[in-house]
């Protein structure tokens, strides 16, 4: 079976001109330009790394909508045999939050919610993400975000597991939660939720992995054996580059393809 990404994105102008991501284009050695990439530059960039489906996000923040959920679907109709969504939601405007989620995430072509803390500056427990956590439980689909430091140049306060992400998921004890870009530094904060919550998974992107901690590989060998899916970032990292080294990480066969596709098809019902 073909590899599922679970964090990718296709950035409009907008977005990829944004000051806090000066810090990411300096890290990847990327311009503006590089991240600017088509639907077909994509699927290219999937088919090389033998990426069957990614998981494309649409990006809503205090400014603004930087990636709406309909350039998103736009993506899906032109592959939409590649793609899926994660639906944006304005956290400002609650009701205008609920209503975009119930308009776009259907199970099939939205498959899940993408909030990201750091944008908005909120810990994931604050009122506002409230709304978008009871339609995603009614809905049943899960709920994507950010877990661990911030790259991009805004505070890293709202990744932090314990105790933002720990209270959602004691007031939504039905929610599940995907954690994306692996927690560092808070590997013990995200260990113990791991082990205290069945509905929370994690996600490598944002990570190549033989760059990933030696404390989260141990952790994809035990307890988070069908709790880790892959993901990229896509395109702050190339797909190719990201999987590079996956043999080095020493996972058995039941391991590594939960990890490359087994658990995302179960939590996002691909």
């Amino acid at each position: 079976m073909g590899i599922v990404d679970v964090w990718g994105q296709i950035p409009t102008e907008r977005m990829i001109e944004q000051p806090w991501l000066d810090s990411l284009k300096r890290w990847t050695a990327q311009t503006s330009g590089d991240m600017l990439h088509s639907t077909k530059d994509t699927l290219d960039r999937m088919d090389q790394a033998g990426i069957e489906t990614m998981l494309l996000s649409a990006w809503y923040g205090p400014d603004g909508v930087l990636v709406s959920n309909e350039d998103v679907a736009r993506r899906i109709d032109e592959a939409p045999d590649r793609f899926r969504g994660l639906a944006g939601a304005p956290l400002s405007t609650p009701m205008e939050a609920v209503r975009e989620i119930r308009h776009w995430v259907d199970g099939e072509r939205f498959v899940g919610v993408r909030v990201v803390p750091w944008l908005w500056n909120l810990p994931p427990d604050h009122r506002q993400y409230y709304p978008v956590y009871t339609t995603c439980c009614e809905l049943d689909v899960p709920v994507c975000t950010q877990v661990g430091h911030t790259g991009p140049l805004l505070p890293s306060e709202p990744g932090r597991p314990i105790p933002y992400l720990e209270n959602v998921m004691l007031d939504f004890p039905d929610l599940t939660v995907v954690g994306g870009h692996v927690g560092f530094p808070w590997l013990d904060e995200i260990t113990s939720l791991l082990h205290k919550f069945p509905n929370f998974y994690l996600d490598t992107s944002a990570y190549v992995l033989h760059r990933l901690p030696p404390a989260f590989i141990d952790l994809m060998k035990s307890a988070g054996k069908k709790r880790v899916m892959f993901g990229t970032n896509y395109p702050m990292l190339d797909p190719v580059k990201c999987l590079t080294g996956i043999d080095a990480l020493g996972l058995d066969e039941d391991a590594k393809s939960e990890f490359l596709f087994g658990t995302a098809k179960r939590v996002f019902r691909l």
